[in-house]
């Protein structure tokens, strides 16, 4: 994903985030990434010249339109920091609101990163976003020209011909009929009118959780589940895998963010709960930790504050109520168990 947002960001030359290593194209490429190097020292293009406020929105405009990861919503903040751009993950949802989801690539889809780069790649979608006026054309590129400028030459250099010999001859090879449309909608035909990543709160995540949406069954939009929670990966998914963990759950993983343990990816377990028939439709993964760009099914993530961090995470018992509401941004814990009462009572109150 991120790979696929450098040139969003301007920092990548068309092409650097989907021309596969096995394309002969690869090889021109880091070949001219050299050559843009020396050229930007020659006219005293630095990266921070490139990588501004705009640019940032730009890629977080991208990323909704191409579906990407949720550890985009760790990089482009952290990238945010460093030219002291107050990022709140916040964003996602305003730019989500007016970005339409033009593509699906996998796991979330049938289509692959070899597929959207015979249809153009990331400046082709951001062709396609740009007639509806949702970037910034102005901001600066490694190429030494704004977005605009590349966008505009890409039209005629070639860029995009070579893009579509490549989908010809996979058309042939396999004997299909793709077209640039089936990998890169229109953006008045998108896949959903929104963009693909949307940022939950409430009580229990006051700072914000993540999810991916479009990779989320409809039957998981809204919901109240019982919570399940776990100290560890580790013991989740054990209990999936011994089919301890029923419809109608919601399991915590929890003390796995940034503080607690370095913030992994919790793959295993999503994996687990995504590839069951049953569990996948009927269960959420609620978690201060993160996923891979792999992961698909009804996972929350990035839950803030974190566990170790004091946050209501680690308040959460067995049995309490918790309201998983995507459409309207909610995630909350509604109800606690009768457990969870008795067990903060005070003698005074037995």
């Amino acid at each position: 994903s991120m790979n696929c947002l450098t040139e969003a960001l301007g920092m990548g030359l068309p092409g650097n985030g989907t021309i596969p290593a096995v394309y002969s194209e690869r090889l021109k490429l880091a070949k001219h990434a050299g050559m843009a190097v020396m050229d930007m020292y020659r006219k005293g293009i630095k990266p921070r010249d490139i990588i501004t406020k705009e640019s940032i929105i730009n890629a977080l405009t991208v990323d909704m339109a191409l579906g990407c990861s949720t550890n985009s919503m760790l990089h482009l903040p952290a990238i945010a920091h460093e030219i002291g751009f107050d990022f709140d993950i916040s964003f996602a949802n305003e730019i989500s609101a007016r970005t339409p989801n033009l593509c699906h690539l996998a796991p979330a889809g049938h289509t692959y990163i070899e597929d959207l780069n015979e249809a153009g790649g990331i400046y082709a979608v951001m062709n396609e976003i740009s007639k509806k006026g949702l970037l910034n054309l102005d901001c600066m590129t490694v190429t030494g020209k704004t977005l605009g400028e590349n966008l505009e030459e890409l039209k005629s250099n070639g860029f995009y011909e070579r893009c579509n010999k490549w989908l010809d001859d996979f058309n042939k090879r396999y004997n299909v009929n793709v077209t640039k449309e089936d990998i890169i909608r229109p953006y008045d035909k998108p896949i959903g009118e929104n963009g693909s990543i949307a940022v939950l709160k409430g009580n229990l995540a006051p700072e914000g959780a993540v999810i991916k949406h479009t990779a989320c069954p409809k039957e998981m939009f809204k919901a109240v589940l019982n919570a399940r929670p776990f100290d560890s990966e580790e013991a989740c998914l054990d209990a999936v895998i011994h089919h301890k963990v029923q419809k109608g759950d919601a399991v915590f993983i929890r003390y796995e963010g940034p503080k607690g343990s370095g913030m992994p990816e919790m793959f295993y377990t999503s994996e687990a709960i995504s590839s069951d028939k049953e569990l996948g439709k009927s269960i959420a993964l609620i978690t201060d930790g993160r996923f891979s760009g792999a992961s698909t099914g009804p996972v929350i993530g990035h839950c803030s504050p974190e566990a170790v961090d004091g946050g209501p995470i680690a308040l959460v018992e067995e049995g309490d109520l918790i309201e998983i509401d995507v459409e309207e941004r909610k995630l909350n814990i509604v109800a606690v168990s009768y457990t969870h009462l008795r067990a903060h009572e005070t003698p005074e109150h037995l």
